[in-house]
């Protein structure tokens, strides 16, 4: 008899708990169908390098019924500015937060303290970790990948053989995680080929007269290993100013573009920025909207164009998005 009891108070405490969770998990779902508001902070937001990046936000929130707010700040952005900028979107009643890590010391650690109270997705690793997988979600491209690309377009172009040429390499911020996986990546695919690296050179954002590409000493070839290094080089391989020198690069501007076009850069790896911006927006209304569902790193494609592949459908697709 007491068995019988004791077994009914389990059964009944165990129900209870059911429907608690129960009457939780579609609370959650229901409050997930109403208008989540997204804040999205990064330097520069403004600037044609995010444009295309800004349309896949926009798309995304128009199919997910979200609400997108995209924080304009200036070119460059200390952790700090940007850990008061979060915070300061949060007290405003951003749902979640998209951003992309400034640089500065233990900036994975403390954008994660930020997410125990609400979800952040980041758009690029943090820059000053060199080791171990991000506290957070991730959505971008394999930036090894990429620079691994771009090596592998300058050898179909010398047919293998580059041996004895100077390279100088570029870079936004060459101390960043991002600039180093794909430094690492080219010269990876160019081991045992020959080849020397004469320079490697930070620029500015805005820096539009060639800043320090134009101290440089003459290489064969520039490899600019992002957007902003790509025009400013391109800037000046229209003026002549890279002596001769052959430029390659990363970029995802319609400014990039048309120095393909116009034959001052050799070749474009593209990443897909449209597809960065939809997934992280996609995959971050998601989390809020499933408690279940834990918010997930996604690694993005990307493209290589040459200019006489410009007028191709499918490329012509992504300069469409650049241009939004």
């Amino acid at each position: 008899m007491m068995n019988s009891k004791r077994l009914f108070v389990i059964m009944e405490i165990t129900l209870a708990v059911l429907v608690i969770v129960l009457a939780f998990v579609m609370v959650r779902e229901q409050s997930g169908k109403d208008r989540c508001r997204v804040s999205v902070i990064l330097p520069d937001a403004d600037s044609s390098q995010w444009s295309a990046f800004r349309y896949g936000l926009k798309t995304a929130a128009e199919d997910q019924g979200a609400e997108l707010f995209v924080v304009s700040t200036g070119d460059k952005l200390t952790l700090e500015e940007e850990i008061s900028l979060i915070r300061s979107e949060v007290g405003n009643g951003a749902d979640a937060v998209i951003v992309q890590p400034a640089p500065g010391d233990g900036a994975g650690q403390k954008l994660a303290e930020i997410s125990k109270k609400v979800p952040i997705m980041l758009v690029g690793k943090p820059q000053t970790e060199t080791e171990g997988d991000s506290l957070l979600p991730v959505t971008g491209p394999d930036d090894y990948a990429m620079g691994k690309a771009l090596a592998e377009e300058v050898l179909r172009d010398f047919n293998g053989n580059i041996e004895g040429k100077a390279l100088g390499l570029a870079a936004q911020d060459m101390e960043s995680v991002q600039a180093g996986e794909r430094r690492r990546g080219f010269l990876d695919a160019l081991q045992g080929r020959g080849t020397r690296t004469s320079w490697t050179v930070s620029l500015a954002a805005g820096d539009t007269d060639g800043g320090p590409l134009n101290n440089q000493s003459k290489t064969d070839l520039v490899i600019a290993l992002d957007d902003t290094s790509l025009t400013e080089a391109g800037e000046c391989t229209a003026s002549r100013d890279l002596h001769g020198a052959l430029l390659y690069g990363i970029g995802n501007s319609t400014e990039a573009v048309y120095f393909l076009d116009t034959g001052n850069a050799e070749c474009l790896v593209v990443p897909d920025e449209f597809s960065r911006g939809y997934e992280s927006l996609s995959e971050t209304v998601e989390g809020l909207g499933n408690f279940f569902h834990k918010m997930e790193s996604k690694v993005l494609s990307y493209t290589t164009i040459r200019r006489k592949e410009l007028f191709t459908k499918k490329n012509q697709e992504i300069i469409f998005t650049m241009s939004q």
